[in-house]
């Protein structure tokens, strides 16, 4: 498989990885796909840091019961990447509960051999 094939995969997994950990609420494993520097930005604009989202998460502020996926883009230039991916996700995000279509673009950058989310920005589709 030629490295961009490989990058695109791991990039791909990372994201499932991601999924994975916000419905389990496994704040370590989503804390480790992430750069010290990373942030989400909401559908509701707000732009929120990386300790602040792994913190909700844990303290059940934010609360992810499922995530579905529906489509997955990944392009990898060099030693950066961008995907979107396209999930129904279940939550319960500061006391509004839902389903929603959920459209993450993320950012990555490969730091030390390591690819790592850098930004997200989500939206609905």
């Amino acid at each position: 498989m030629p490295a961009s094939d490989k990058d695109e995969a791991t990039v791909g997994e990372m994201y499932r990885q991601m999924h994975r950990a916000m419905v389990a609420a496994d704040v370590q494993g989503l804390a480790s796909l992430l750069a010290a520097d990373f942030h989400l930005v909401h559908m509701t604009g707000y732009d929120q840091p990386r300790a602040e989202w792994l913190a909700h998460i844990e303290s059940g502020r934010m609360r992810y019961f499922s995530s579905v996926e529906e489509s997955l883009t990944v392009q990898v230039d060099g030693d950066v990447a961008r995907l979107t991916g396209c999930n129904r996700v279940q939550a319960d995000i500061w006391g509004a509960r839902g389903t929603w279509p959920l459209r993450l673009h993320i950012q990555l950058v490969r730091r030390e051999g390591r690819w790592l989310m850098s930004a997200a920005q989500a939206s609905t589709y």
